[in-house]
């Protein structure tokens, strides 16, 4: 059971994710927070695995909550939920840890998702801001340490590399001068390793760590 707290200062935006996610029962909602300091204070006594996240909220915003979060509560993954793609917005949350970010036009099935995946590890971005954030990535230093479990070979840190450039794996192939299957298996094998389920979340991990740079 992945237990999550819902964090927004719209109180009818906090009860319809309340009813989306009971449908879910690999979800438990522990409570909800109007803003960034209320979460804080329900973090140290919930715990719980996935903090929901919006952004814009009076007296503490969600991109100072999550930052505080991620130090003080490392084992909480915050998911942010908003309807803010504005580049600062975007960045500002992904450097201050969050682990994913999430439009509120995103499907219930696909919200649930994200939440399950969140808390084992995984990195979900809405579709319509991914490009922004891997244009980003490729110009900066990496935010991030790489994880000591995350051991890519050569071989598939060459393949990540052209993946986080937007190559398809038949662009790949070519380039490498490797059969389109053999570029899927070491695709699904770096996946795997690093608790992935897309291109676009590999890419943004990948930069994120500084495994390629351009």
């Amino acid at each position: 059971m992945i237990s999550v707290l819902i964090c927004d200062d719209q109180r009818i935006v906090c009860e319809g994710l309340q009813t989306i996610l009971s449908a879910s029962p690999e979800i438990e909602v522990l409570g909800t927070a109007h803003d960034g300091s209320e979460a804080l204070e329900l973090l140290e006594h919930l715990q719980p695995d996935v903090v929901l996240m919006d952004l814009k909220m009076p007296i503490m915003n969600g991109i100072m909550a999550t930052r505080k979060i991620c130090q003080k509560y490392p084992q909480t993954h915050v998911l942010v939920l908003t309807t803010y793609d504005d580049d600062e917005w975007l960045f500002d949350a992904i450097r201050s840890g969050a682990a994913g970010y999430l439009l509120k036009d995103t499907p219930p099935d696909d919200l649930i998702a994200a939440i399950l995946g969140t808390a084992a590890g995984q990195t979900f971005i809405d579709p319509n801001i991914a490009g922004k954030i891997t244009a980003s990535y490729r110009e900066q230093t990496p935010v991030s340490t790489v994880p000591t479990n995350l051991q890519l070979s050569p071989r598939e840190l060459d393949i990540l590399t052209l993946l986080a450039q937007g190559l398809s794996n038949a662009d790949i192939a070519q380039q490498l001068y490797l059969s389109d299957g053999t570029v899927r298996n070491y695709t699904s094998e770096i996946f795997k390793k690093m608790g992935v389920s897309d291109r676009t979340q590999a890419a943004v991990l990948a930069l994120r760590y500084g495994l390629v740079r351009e």
